[in-house]
């Protein structure tokens, strides 16, 4: 149920549009060119290096950001499901990862290209790739549920989500590498999401994520799983009343 809802908001979403969703994979490749070539000149860096990185950073930063900016949305929007019928909470969670999993995989063509266009040799290290995909929906799919009860509670949280996440972009190694920031190196180490994603972008520049990037996404993992399940457990019969 909730693949085929999130396909049909996709399809109704670019209904009667010649390129549909691609239309977000120009975008992303504009921006990604653009910030490319400004951003290799002002850090003096070879484009063979940074353009991939970059990237890889852009997408799935837009892939993050997007998810939780709709996880925070995804009671409200989904009110007129919630007051006719019973249907399970979840099916509204996995709804909303997975539309932005399609725009995902439109998106990642441009990740494709780039990796091919540089001849960038990943495959030793795609079975990694796969397990950071796998660990970074499990973190989004906590995220989300325990965003989506609180912002149904409190309709200014996710104003809040979207004010912080803009920060977030800026200290988080999207623009720039870890190593430039070595004065500071905290900024990095604290925040969560330069370690999810790493463990995307790391394998598919062919390098190892550190031990200490899968442990950091392990143990958010887990942890906020089990504040999910508790959140959810108790405050999901409330969600009609509250929206």
């Amino acid at each position: 149920m909730w693949m085929l809802l999130a396909w049909l908001e996709i399809k109704q979403r670019y209904n009667r549009s010649k390129i549909g969703p691609f239309w977000l994979t120009i975008s992303m490749g504009v921006m990604v060119a653009a910030l490319g070539v400004i951003y290799g000149a002002l850090f003096k860096m070879n484009l063979r290096d940074y353009l991939p990185m970059l990237a890889i950073g852009l997408v799935i930063w837009s892939f993050i950001s997007l998810t939780i900016t709709d996880g925070c949305n995804t009671y409200i929007a989904s009110t007129n499901y919630l007051k006719q019928i019973a249907v399970p909470k979840s099916i509204f969670i996995l709804q909303t990862i997975w539309r932005n999993l399609i725009v995902l995989a439109h998106n990642f063509a441009i990740v494709i290209l780039v990796l091919l266009g540089f001849q960038i040799s990943f495959w030793h290290t795609l079975h990694l790739f796969v397990l950071g995909m796998i660990l970074l929906l499990w973190n989004l799919w906590w995220i989300c549920t325990v965003s989506s009860l609180i912002c149904a509670r409190f309709r200014d949280v996710p104003q809040i989500v979207i004010s912080i996440l803009q920060v977030i972009f800026y200290v988080t190694p999207i623009l720039f590498k870890k190593d430039m920031l070595s004065k500071y190196p905290w900024i990095i180490d604290f925040n969560p999401f330069a370690h999810l994603i790493e463990i995307i972008r790391s394998p598919l520049l062919g390098e190892y994520p550190s031990i200490e990037n899968w442990l950091v996404c392990l143990v958010m993992a887990v942890l906020g799983t089990v504040l999910a399940i508790f959140m959810h457990g108790r405050y999901r019969a409330r969600v009609p009343f509250w929206v």
